[in-house]
């Protein structure tokens, strides 16, 4: 697994000096190095990011400590690989160090720091099993960040939810204001779906964290490696069983897996940008971004004009991200099992950032919303999406048919938008003739409403409070739905220490086992 041009020191390495028996200028070397790796903390690989590079040295060290005490690597040889494993490592920390992403482009550093017996460490293994669990390991990483952010935002909406609990606001459907609601119910409906996102990434999580590490390219080897042990020191929390599906087919279904994630997270982004963009059309807005910051700016042409520059950007990015996340699935398509096409760590990771960067637009948008409650109520009472509760009353207190209630409500509206009547001044005589004349057909006969109930029906701020079924903006279900968002997330906040504890905890545990294979000197 050499490079052609690659030159192989045929030099012996003194172990020991052969005349005094003590450990040899080149021991010495590998213990002073060994000691200076492990000096600051308890592997300073975990100091550096966790790229190809960091993760085929993590194999490596830990391939070195499992096969010695197995006995599948003498270890009179494996002071000398312990040492230029760390040499590598060590000088790929360096600023502007070799930091290279594959196994045979690793290997030769290996062979220059420590001699060509250092391939010794090779048995059993393949780049195909040995890159498949950095990408495995490298997506793990990429998922924890992306739940952290995604908490994150989560975390300012449910923040935002509660302050607006009382906030009363139109809510549109199919493009049209449909019914008075509160604010904050109306983005706990998006916490709902981001805690959905992070219910995927739990499960993703579960199926990416399984280490191939040890099946070689299809089926195994000869070799017995403990591919348990490998696992753990890794930080996985299994492994893949099949030998064929580890390198094969698994690596690359993941990308694929969490591309539809990203592209969950990107869609439900641009469903509430879009929302928000949509009241930069009317002439007086009830929900702005406040001005300043990069939030907005003013038109080069027309100085009464502040364009939403912060919505205008992160809609970009959240199509960016559904670009991206489309990607894998165009390369893995058509392909035979076993090719890289989809499995390339750097876009895959672009793709991943991409939706951490949509949720931090989002989480930018949240803070910079300006709601106001009186504008809304405005819109509220200027038009009549506080008719449907007419035909409920009608059908809940005094057994009117809702067709029947739906009729009148419908003829209401349509005498009132002819008329220019505002909900809050209609005349109540009117109402009893367009209930009478309506009921007709089904011998309805008066409105049983009296005129303040008919008051009350068109008050969209009672409206909100009147509801009675679970997950209603009523007060009492607002405290119940905030107090039930809070425990999730303080949840996903735990999950995603857990397993970033778990994998941190495996690292220090490799870095502390490969620093024993090099006694002190002297010894």
């Amino acid at each position: 697994m050499m490079h052609r041009n690659t030159r192989v020191s045929a030099r012996p390495f003194h172990l020991f000096s052969a005349k005094t028996g003590k450990p040899g200028a080149l021991r010495l070397r590998a213990v002073a190095l060994l000691a200076a790796l492990y000096a600051t903390c308890a592997g300073a690989q975990q100091t550096a990011r966790r790229d190809e590079f960091f993760w085929l040295g993590e194999i490596n060290k830990a391939s070195a400590v499992i096969n010695t005490e197995q006995g599948l690597l003498d270890k009179a040889v494996a002071p000398r690989v312990a040492a230029g494993v760390a040499k590598v490592i060590q000088d790929g920390n360096q600023p502007g160090g070799k930091r290279p992403s594959s196994v045979i482009t690793f290997e030769p550093l290996l062979i220059q720091a420590a001699g060509v017996e250092v391939t010794l460490l090779h048995a059993g293994r393949s780049s195909q099993d040995m890159h498949a669990t950095y990408r495995a390991a490298i997506m793990r990483d990429n998922l924890l960040t992306l739940a952290d952010q995604l908490n994150r935002t989560a975390t300012t909406l449910v923040a935002l939810a509660d302050k607006h609990s009382a906030t009363i606001v139109p809510n549109y459907t199919n493009g049209v204001a449909a019914q008075a609601n509160s604010y904050g119910h109306y983005l706990l409906g998006f916490a709902a779906a981001l805690d959905r996102d992070a219910q995927r990434i739990r499960e993703t999580y579960a199926r990416v964290d399984r280490s191939p590490m040890g099946t070689t390219v299809l089926n195994g080897t000869s070799w017995p490696l403990d591919r348990q042990r490998m696992a753990g020191y890794l930080g996985f929390d299994a492994i893949v069983e099949n030998a064929y599906d580890a390198a094969q087919i698994s690596s690359a279904e993941y990308p694929v897996e969490v591309g539809a994630i990203v592209t969950t997270i990107a869609l439900q982004a641009g469903n509430f940008i879009e929302d928000v963009m949509t009241q930069y059309a009317q002439s007086r807005p009830w929900i702005l971004l406040a001005e300043g910051g990069g939030n907005t700016y003013v038109s080069s042409a027309m100085p009464q004009k502040r364009n939403p520059g912060l919505l205008n950007g992160a809609r970009h990015d959240a199509s960016m991200a559904i670009t991206l996340a489309l990607g894998p699935v165009i390369e893995a398509h058509n392909i035979p099992p076993g090719m890289p096409d989809a499995k390339e760590v750097k876009p895959n990771s672009e793709m991943v950032g991409s939706a951490v960067k949509v949720l931090k637009d989002w989480d930018r948008i949240l803070g910079a919303l300006v709601i106001s409650p009186e504008r809304a109520l405005d819109e509220l009472n200027s038009d009549w999406t506080a008719s449907q509760e007419l035909a409920d009353v009608l059908m809940r207190k005094y057994k009117v048919p809702f067709r029947v209630g739906h009729h009148f409500a419908s003829e209401i509206v349509e005498y009132a938008r002819a008329s220019d009547i505002r909900p809050s001044d209609f005349p109540y005589a009117k109402a009893r003739d367009i209930y009478r004349e309506a009921g007709k057909e089904y011998d309805a006969g008066e409105l049983p409403m009296s005129e303040a109930e008919f008051r009350a029906a068109l008050n969209p701020l009672a409206i909100a409070n009147a509801r009675a079924t679970s997950g209603g903006p009523q007060p009492a279900e607002m405290k119940r739905m905030l107090a039930a968002a809070r425990q999730r997330l303080a949840q996903q906040d735990a999950w995603i220490q857990a397993r970033r504890g778990k994998i941190d905890g495996a690292l220090a545990r490799l870095d502390a086992d490969f620093a024993k294979m090099v006694p002190p000197a002297g010894k």
